[in-house]
């Protein structure tokens, strides 16, 4: 009966340790995605992205078209405000379901020609524009990172490296950054994510310190003046492994220390009516003294008009920019409409969204 029992207990310990390598191995399975670039160019997987495309007379090749989808990984810790959020068929918020739908949608992104998307780890304005009170923070007040936000960006992460597409990581975001409690707990954040990147091993990652750094951000070392120490300290931290680069609220050009230090300068279109200032800021970027050759790429830009004769997204393409959609929901629109406004429909379901994925295919020629 001893030696029945030993044995039992040898096995049951074989298997618990069978089912911990298998669960290692799924955690850590290699990464097959990696972003890079050369001059002014992407690269995925070494290959230069939309190789060989042209479309009127245009070169494609070695942009990366985006769209803003910064509410992935979205929550709302704020009792008072979480019911702003609730899904209509539902009457209640609900992280998990927000997360699971967009990993569903992201195949259809990408059989459109969609290469790159922006999730940022505080979200955006989950009304369009403005900050009413809601906390959506990757972060807690001392900079450590929230297990269920992280195990939502897994999930993310995961999916855009099996299907090779590229995200835009924004570390901060205005209105929420004042979730932590000073500048020790904003560099530790920092570190914490980045170290997080590295040992998982994901290499299809552009880092953007945090969105429109010129627009009330509280803690200093998160503006203009200063958040250059941020993109060096990310660099320095991954030996040059992570691309690094920040953003201006629209219609603004990067300081030139911004430009020198970023791996690829960002621009936002918000507010630029004339399709013509598109390409006068992207030109205003390359005449710059701090100018090297790199991507320019607008990860923000609320103008459509894809069936005019101009619009924001051909006068990038006509510079050789990319060009990112952001789309929020108008007040008169309803649940499919916008990918910024909580809940979001992450199918392309609106008229506005099917313009530019149509438009994004004719282009890419997916």
């Amino acid at each position: 009966m001893t030696k029945r029992i030993i044995r039992m207990k040898y096995a049951f310990t074989i298997a618990i340790l069978l089912s911990t390598i298998c669960l290692c191995s799924y955690s850590y399975k290699p990464k097959t995605t990696s972003v890079s670039i050369q001059g002014e160019q992407f690269y995925i997987n070494d290959q230069i992205t939309y190789k060989n495309r042209y479309w009127k007379g245009n070169k494609i090749e070695g942009l990366l078209f985006n769209s803003r989808m910064v509410q992935g990984i979205f929550d709302d810790l704020n009792s008072d405000t979480r019911d702003n959020f609730k899904y209509p068929d539902s009457n209640k918020w609900d992280a998990e379901r927000n997360t699971a739908e967009f990993v569903n949608a992201m195949e259809d992104w990408k059989a459109h020609g969609l290469l790159s998307f922006t999730l940022n780890l505080q979200g955006g304005s989950p009304l369009g524009y403005g900050n009413h009170g809601w906390i959506n923070s990757t972060f807690d007040s001392l900079g450590n990172l929230r297990e269920d936000y992280m195990n939502r960006l897994e999930k993310i992460l995961e999916r855009s490296n099996e299907l090779g597409m590229v995200v835009i990581l924004g570390y901060f975001y205005f209105g929420q950054d004042e979730q932590l409690k000073d500048e020790q707990a904003v560099l530790k954040a920092v570190d914490n994510i980045t170290h997080w990147i590295l040992e998982k091993g994901y290499k299809n990652i552009l880092i953007e310190i945090n969105n429109e750094c010129d627009i009330k951000y509280d803690h200093p070392i998160l503006q203009p003046q200063r958040v250059s120490e941020l993109i060096k300290r990310v660099q320095d931290i991954s030996g040059h492994k992570l691309l690094v680069s920040t953003s201006y609220s629209g219609n603004k050009i990067p300081s030139s220390e911004i430009i020198a230090s970023s791996d690829f300068v960002l621009l936002h279109g918000n507010g630029v009516k004339d399709p013509e200032r598109i390409k006068e800021m992207v030109e205003l970027v390359r005449q710059s003294e701090s100018y090297s050759p790199k991507p320019i790429l607008f990860n923000e830009d609320d103008h459509f008009d894809f069936d005019k004769e101009s619009y924001n997204l051909l006068s990038a393409t006509e510079s050789y920019a990319s060009w990112g959609y952001f789309d929020f929901r108008m007040k008169w629109e309803d649940y499919n409409s916008g990918f910024q406004s909580v809940p979001v429909d992450w199918t392309i379901s609106s008229d506005r969204k099917k313009a530019f994925f149509n438009k994004l295919k004719e282009i890419t020629g997916y």
